[in-house]
């Protein structure tokens, strides 16, 4: 059976300077709209909140390295 929850692969890119290899971040569509109007997307412990609009995620929320970039690939998940 196949779930109705969308979800997205968001990848966050490795520490500065640190040579660390990116994470990838799945995150679930939630109620809330973001500023631009578009869905605000979570991660499952809550550390990332995106709202994504053409496979690119603007970050809303971030703990950790996704802050300092506001902008993400977003890859839909099946």
């Amino acid at each position: 059976m196949r779930s109705l929850t969308r979800r997205y692969a968001v990848t966050l890119p490795g520490r500065i300077g640190g040579h660390a290899p990116p994470a990838v971040v799945v995150v679930h569509e939630t109620h809330a709209v973001g500023p631009d109007g578009g869905l605000v997307w979570e991660s499952e412990d809550g550390g990332l909140r995106v709202e994504i609009r053409d496979e690119v995620a603007t970050v809303l929320a971030a703990q950790g390295t996704g802050s300092r970039h506001p902008c993400l690939p977003a890859v839909p998940l099946p």
